[in-house]
């Protein structure tokens, strides 16, 4: 499964911006933390439905939007 599968984008959840599927976490909320300089750990504490993968999905989510590619969601 590509780590972009695992990222949502619904105009009926959370006003239409990216969040980790099947959950309302957005991935600017992600971000947010590791810019931060949390650990992966602590984030994943915090928020229990993420996953590992749901952090590196966010990140390839924000590495794609850096390259300035159409994302097709």
């Amino acid at each position: 499964m590509s780590l972009l599968n695992r990222i949502s984008v619904d105009p009926a959840v959370c006003h239409g911006k990216a969040c980790i599927a099947g959950t309302r976490i957005m991935v600017s909320v992600i971000l947010d933390n590791l810019a931060s300089g949390k650990a992966r750990e602590e984030i994943l504490n915090s928020y229990p439905s993420l996953q590992p993968a749901d952090i590196d999905a966010a990140l390839a989510y924000a590495a794609m939007l850096a390259k300035e590619r159409h994302l097709a969601m």
